[in-house]
């Protein structure tokens, strides 16, 4: 994986290839990594691609939302599926050949969580493009689910 200071470079390569793919509201450059706001959901909920505190680097889908996490699970439970499966379904279609191994739990700043710990190439446009590809991934499996879908309401 690339080094600290290698990684806030694939950082901020990410920005622009994610605002492009018009599938986030919003795309921002975070201290920690980079953070894509969910598009087409009421409640907050966004992708994101950061380093904790112990230097690992950590991708998934994040929400304060209650109940936009358990309308997840809730399909997950109804359908059978895995969602690490899914993922990995989403992540084959973009050419990535990775098994990302998921947990999920609500954390201490009250965040439900979907998230897995990521290893990037050392190269920095390779690991740029290995993480753009990845949260397209995160997007791509859970827009489908539970409250993420559109029109779910209506």
């Amino acid at each position: 994986m690339p080094n600290t200071a290698n990684l806030s470079t694939v950082f901020d390569a990410c920005v622009e290839p994610l605002t492009d793919a018009n599938v986030f509201a919003n795309v921002n450059r975070t201290d920690a990594g980079i953070r894509c706001d969910a598009m087409h959901v009421e409640e907050e909920c966004y992708y994101a691609a950061h380093l904790d505190d112990q230097g690992n680097l950590w991708a998934g889908w994040y929400s304060p939302d209650r109940w936009v996490s358990g309308s997840i699970e809730g399909d997950l439970v109804h359908t059978g599926d895995k969602i690490d499966e899914l993922l990995e379904e989403e992540l084959i279609d973009l050419g990535l050949c990775i098994k990302i191994p998921l947990e999920h739990y609500r954390n201490d700043d009250k965040i439900f969580v979907f998230h897995g710990k990521v290893t990037l190439p050392e190269d920095t446009d390779e690991a740029s493009d290995m993480l753009v590809k990845i949260l397209l991934a995160f997007q791509a499996c859970f827009v489908e689910l539970g409250d993420m879908a559109p029109g779910e309401d209506e």
